[in-house]
């Protein structure tokens, strides 16, 4: 019951995030704007440890990771260091493979692994998508 608790806890911690990102705000005229990458880089940071969280818990029942070797593969070893080091090498789409999810793991790691792809390419989209708005506000003042 408990560990049930603790994965809602950290699925709404997760969604809170990307809702945090995706909220609008308006940011200065500049294609590179410093508040909008520390928003990116802050929400990057909170899902790779939430989803490293959420790994572990999920490992309590189990393992959901296990060590990629050509002898046989062994369950990884259960620390948070290292779904950690999974969950970053999972959303920054590095994936070494060595270590390799099981079970609930496996689609739980494409989501991660589609949110560290989506979440920057939405980050640039709106960067420019902002720009051009605050251009065509420019142009529309400079017509009076």
């Amino acid at each position: 019951m408990f560990s049930q608790v603790i994965l809602a806890l950290i699925i709404i911690f997760l969604a809170g995030n990307l809702y945090y990102f995706f909220t609008n705000k308006s940011f200065k005229k500049s294609y590179f704007n410093k508040a909008l990458f520390y928003k990116l880089f802050i929400v990057l940071t909170g899902i790779t440890f939430g989803f490293a969280l959420l790994y572990y818990m999920l490992s309590l029942n189990g393992p959901v990771l296990v060590y990629a070797d050509p002898a046989g593969s062994q369950p990884a070893e259960h620390s948070f260091r290292t779904y950690l080091y999974f969950s970053g090498e999972t959303i920054l789409s590095v994936g070494y493979g060595d270590i390799v999810p099981l079970g609930i793991a496996r689609p739980l790691s494409l989501i991660e692994a589609a949110i560290g792809v989506l979440l920057p390419t939405a980050y640039f989209m709106r960067a420019f998508g902002s720009n051009k708005h605050e251009d065509d506000n420019d142009d529309k003042d400079d017509d009076n």
